[in-house]
């Protein structure tokens, strides 16, 4: 092997050590017994236990689990559209500052993006009664503001490369600009759809900044709980906790590509002479 690629594998190894060596230690200390997570007694599910019966984990999950499939959704809705006009529509009047509002949450630090919509919701509520708390619905509107750019942005990549002569094609035979976009456009931008979506829900099921300004009495997420916990020391229980997720992300990640794959293959099997 020639030495600059014992380099390069020997740098790669250690990327990859310093990433999911402490994710496999705390898969590890999850199954302890110790209220230490840093001191190994025995093999134990007390801390999975522990973590079926905590009733705040419990219901903060289920806030953040609700608000994130809305926001995923809202976003993909919205987003498609923005990254539609943004890749299709060319120059128009006021062109510069759409593209500028839609781009505006990626660069703006999420601390001023949540004292804004602070502020925002507080005014709204002295002049027009509502929102009258903040809660699950001030959290909601935060997170769409926030993922539907990073959709926009994705599926403007993907429509600018799409052939508009199939487009083109469908508008020849007849048929109309609406269904074109439903029957044509959609279904070869599905997996900038789908990526979208799943980069949404992420962002949301896993903000703490904007939910820490937006959140109120009784609506606290899941992110919140954990900081608020993690800041009084480490507790075990965050380890089965995160266990849990790295599992589902681990397999909701296998069984996507698996499918993506499968799709891809049928594909190319179907336009193969």
């Amino acid at each position: 092997m020639k030495p600059n690629r014992t380099l390069q594998v020997t740098a790669l190894g250690v990327g990859f050590a310093f990433l999911y060596i402490p994710i496999l230690s705390l898969i590890v200390y999850s199954f302890n017994e110790s209220q230490l997570v840093t001191v190994w007694t025995h093999f134990s599910t007390r801390w999975y236990e522990a973590l079926a019966q905590d009733d705040e984990l419990i219901t903060a999950f289920w806030l953040s689990l609700r608000i994130a499939l809305l926001t995923a959704f809202a976003s993909v809705f919205i987003g498609t559209w923005a990254g539609f006009v943004l890749a299709r529509m060319g120059r128009f009047r006021g062109a510069t500052l759409f593209s500028g509002m839609i781009n505006a949450p990626l660069v703006i630090p999420e601390v001023i993006q949540g004292i804004s919509l602070l502020l925002l919701f507080i005014e709204m509520g002295k002049w027009l009664g509502w929102p009258e708390q903040r809660g699950f619905t001030t959290i909601w509107i935060g997170h769409v503001m926030l993922c539907m750019s990073y959709v926009a942005i994705i599926v403007q990549s993907r429509v600018r490369e799409l052939n508009p002569s199939l487009e083109e094609a469908a508008l020849d035979l007849g048929a109309t600009p609406f269904k074109v976009f439903f029957a044509i456009t959609l279904p070869l931008i599905s997996q900038a759809l789908m990526a979208g979506w799943l980069l949404s829900f992420t962002l949301s099921i896993d903000d703490l900044v904007l939910s820490a300004f937006l959140s109120g009495p009784g609506s606290t997420t899941l992110p919140l709980v954990v900081f608020s916990r993690v800041r009084l020391g480490l507790n075990p229980e965050m380890n089965a906790l995160a266990t849990l997720f790295i599992g589902v992300v681990t397999v909701g990640v296998i069984g996507i590509n698996y499918f993506m794959l499968r799709a891809e293959r049928k594909r190319l099997a179907g336009v193969a002479p």
